[in-house]
């Protein structure tokens, strides 16, 4: 029997092929990369969250990856070509009854399938790795961006906010990488098979009559005809997931973080008694998404009902276009079946793209949510900000304007200079501006203009009225922002003594949700505890003993001016008793008026 390949120089028309492969595939997928960065939208998303992290100034290792993975990729190809052949011969050996050439085949077969296997395993091990790399590189990205500027506070300021920026950097990081490598390896994967598959069909396909006429190659005409035109029809049915599956994140990420804020806020609500209204907030939120799962559910059912019959009816189509040819004698029984598995690799090259649709139209809305996270953070940067500049031993501000969102002033031209040692006490009545005045020299509010000369970095605490306290052992608590290390256990039960926390030197390293458990009081007395440690030069204070007595107020602010005696000081405060530690009061006087005074 003659084998349908000349198998023992076929390793270096093989080697050949691939090299040809590899040079073409790699020319034209970074031209269709700069095409489709160039020219469409999505294609100029993609590039903003991958190319950095191609950038050759980083490294060679992730091209390096990919031009490693794309070989695999032609080497698998080549290896499925091989092996039709060999199944060719095969069923040949069996239609022809020549055992001898049967049983050799199937070693070149268990020989190719073997190595199919391995290159199999070996591309799965490099993708991951790829995948990981890529992952732990784009989260920290996105999290730096985030970040930077105050982006992940002022963003709730810009035109259009984002919603649930949490969940778009921990899962749709995620599902960006690991589809993009699903995408572009299937995408790159199908159109080798294509052309590899359809040159065999080629060569096994013979003329049919159609209505009269005779179509030379008709098998490869059939295959391209039948699978565009359904693909067409896919791509019609299923273009409405695009919509729905961007929406089907933002809901459940809605219904998650009512979920998260009915944990954080359990206490308030339970003192209300708000369970009712609650569950009915939840429930009207859990609605919405299980409707839009209904939709996308129905959407996916016509979709998958029609791939399915079109995969279906693919099946049994080569066989029963080959054998009149079979019957008739012009066919062996080993063509046959490389035609069904030739139009068959042909047929999911082709349909590639329409059996992952759905994959796209999710790709497109994750592509969405991460670009308009990375659009708010750039936004958020670029919202009006009082200039502020180094100076280690004074506060000076220079005509600071601050107005409401509203653009209704609350402070105008405000001007003062703070030495050392130096206290201001803010005043006014309830909505003058006091606490968004301290928002504004920390450049968290949007809305001031001005230059503020102040110490820069850590050198400069801020303690609003409710501490924040991380996740993690109270040691954690007391150092932050600075790593927990740097508190010897001495001193870090001293700062407890000293701001009446002695009870719980027992527990600095304990792992606990520690807002709960510590009382409001406790939590300032903890943030004053931070203030001792971290030695400032500068430290404001937002009303940061409202939730202590006169008494351990009038302790803590004695501790600061003693321990930190060139320490300046700026609060804000409503209780007379604060005057005793302010060398000078700033009142704010509505409409953007104010007055300075000698305590």
């Amino acid at each position: 029997m003659t084998a349908s390949l000349d198998w023992r120089h076929e390793w270096l028309a093989s080697l050949t092929w691939m090299a040809t492969a590899f040079i073409v595939t790699l020319v034209a997928s970074a031209a269709a990369i700069w095409l489709l960065a160039r020219y469409t939208r999505w294609g100029r998303q993609f590039g903003r969250l991958a190319f950095p992290y191609f950038d050759l100034r980083r490294g060679r290792r992730p091209l390096l990856t990919v031009l490693l993975i794309l070989a695999l990729t032609i080497f698998a190809v080549r290896l499925q070509v091989l092996i039709s052949y060999a199944l060719n011969d095969i069923f040949t050996a069996l239609g022809k009854m020549y055992a001898q050439d049967f049983w050799v085949s199937i070693v070149r077969f268990t020989v190719l399938a073997a190595i199919f296997v391995i290159s199999s395993l070996i591309s799965y091990l490099v993708s991951q790795r790829f995948i990981i790399h890529w992952r732990t590189w784009l989260t920290d990205h996105m999290i730096t961006d985030w970040l930077s500027g105050h982006a992940y506070h002022r963003s709730q300021y810009v035109t259009e906010p984002v919603d649930n920026p949490d969940q778009r950097i921990q899962e749709d990081v995620q599902q960006f990488v690991e589809d993009s490598h699903y995408l572009s390896t299937g995408t790159v994967d199908a159109a080798l098979r294509l052309v590899s598959f359809t040159a065999i069909l080629w060569g096994l396909s013979g003329p049919i009559p159609v209505f009269g006429h005779e179509v030379p190659r008709a098998m490869v005409v059939l295959a391209y005809v039948y699978v565009l035109v359904a693909s067409l029809i896919a791509f019609r049915i299923g273009r409405p997931l695009i919509r729905l599956e961007f929406l089907r994140e933002g809901l459940s990420a809605s219904f998650r973080y009512a979920l998260i804020r009915l944990r954080d806020h359990s206490e308030n609500i339970a003192f209300y008694g708000g369970e009712k209204m609650e569950r009915a907030a939840l429930a009207s939120r859990f609605t919405a998404v299980i409707k839009n799962t209904w939709i996308i559910a129905l959407r996916r059912l016509k979709l998958q009902g029609f791939n399915d019959s079109v995969t279906q009816v693919a099946q049994v189509f080569p066989y029963v276009i080959q054998a009149p040819r079979f019957f008739a004698g012009t066919l062996m029984l080993g063509d046959v079946t490389q035609t069904a598995d030739a139009f068959g690799q042909v047929h999911n090259s082709l349909s590639f793209f329409r059996n992952s649709y759905d994959s796209f139209a999710a790709y497109q809305a994750g592509l969405d949510r991460l670009t308009a996270l990375m659009d708010a953070n750039h936004d958020s940067r670029r919202l009006p900000s009082p200039t502020v500049a180094d100076h280690p031993g004074a506060l000076v501000i220079e005509g600071l304007r601050v107005w409401r969102p509203d653009h209704e002033p609350l402070i105008d031209g405000l001007t003062l200079t703070m030495s050392p040692g130096e206290a201001l006490l803010v005043k006014g009545a309830s909505g003058s501006g006091k606490t968004t005045l301290l928002r504004s020299l920390a450049s968290l509010w949007p809305h001031a203009h001005g230059t503020i000369r102040r110490p820069a970095g850590g050198r400069t605490q801020f303690l609003s009225q409710q501490p924040y306290l991380p996740m993690g052992s109270l040691r954690t608590a007391l150092a932050y922002p600075e790593p927990p290390d740097r508190i010897a256990d001495q001193l870090a039960r001293e700062m407890l003594h000293a701001v009446q926390l002695g009870h719980l030197e027992c527990r600095i390293d304990d792992e606990a949700y520690w807002s709960r458990i510590l009382s409001p009081g406790e939590q300032q007395r903890l943030g004053f505890a931070r203030i001792l440690l971290n030695r400032p030069h500068l430290a404001f204070l937002d009303e940061a003993t409202s939730a202590v007595d006169e008494g351990l107020e009038h302790a803590l602010y004695r501790l600061i001016r003693e321990r930190l005696p060139e320490c300046m000081v700026v609060s804000v405060g409503h209780r007379s008793t604060l005057n005793a530690f302010h060398t000078h009061h700033l009142n704010l006087l509505g409409a953007g008026r104010w007055g300075m005074s000698a305590a």
